[in-house]
């Protein structure tokens, strides 16, 4: 009996493709940073759906908001989404980008990694689910925390430096402009400031104080209706009694916040 041989062809089995997201952040809500932050958003669109193999899955974005925390609204959405398996790979800019707290950074890559998700460091060139890709991330991570740190430090040796010299950190109250080393009386503003205090002194309240003033068309400083809440800072800024009180908050740390 004569055998028959049959050639089987070879089955191609067709890759899923990639859902790629990509983060981005910037530091200050000024037009020249939020410029750069609508470029970077065009920038990963475009990216993305012109890569082969890749499946767009979005862009998840910041304004204006710190990289050494992770309460930022997108970059949590981000996380949520990648959790419930929607995406396999993030690109961002750099590590200062996506964080620039080692702890933050390095629970949110173990995290995502046992997920399976890769993230992309572009600036850096590191890829979060090869073997050296930690090690990276510790090393660099560490050098923009202490960066942070630095523009921290070098934030509040300003700020100590204006309380020596008695300028307060803002001199735009009602009433005044702080040009300088002086304060400018604005005489429409001040005679405003006289009605508030008068107003308070005949014995209306804050809630009627701003009823009044609206009432008889007059708007704040920029242009707005007058509420409660903003009658009672005038009345408890401690500036139109002549004095300069410095130093009334305090921040932990350059983390926390």
């Amino acid at each position: 009996m004569l055998k028959i041989v049959r050639k089987l062809e070879k089955r191609t089995v067709l890759e899923k493709p990639k859902r790629v997201a990509a983060y981005a952040r910037v530091s200050s809500g000024k037009d020249a940073m939020l410029h750069s932050f609508s470029a970077q958003v065009s920038y990963y669109n475009e990216l993305i759906q012109v890569h082969e193999g890749w499946q767009y899955a979005g862009v998840y974005a910041d304004e204006a908001l710190s990289g050494t925390k992770d309460d930022r609204a997108n970059f949590q959405r981000l996380l949520f989404d990648c959790r419930v398996g929607l995406i396999d790979i993030v690109i961002t800019k750099s590590i200062s980008r996506f964080a620039r707290n080692t702890v933050t950074l390095l629970e949110t890559v173990r995290e995502l990694k046992s997920l399976g998700v890769d993230i992309y460091f572009e600036e850096q060139n590191i890829h979060t689910m090869s073997t050296e890709g930690e090690l990276m991330l510790t090393i660099l991570a560490s050098y923009a925390q202490e960066e942070s740190l630095s523009a921290s430090e070098n934030q509040k040796w300003r700020i100590k430096k204006n309380f020596e010299e008695g300028k307060p950190w803002n001199g735009t109250i009602l009433g005044y402009r702080y040009e300088k080393g002086q304060f400018i009386v604005i005489p429409e503003e001040a005679e405003l400031v006289k009605r508030i205090f008068n107003y308070y002194i005949s014995g209306l309240g804050c809630g009627g104080i701003a009823k009044r003033l609206n009432a008889e068309e007059y708007s704040t400083r920029n242009g707005k209706h007058w509420y409660r809440s903003t009658i009672m800072k005038i009345l408890r800024n401690c500036t139109y009694t002549g004095n300069l009180l410095l130093q009334k908050t305090y921040c932990e740390n350059h983390i926390t916040k």
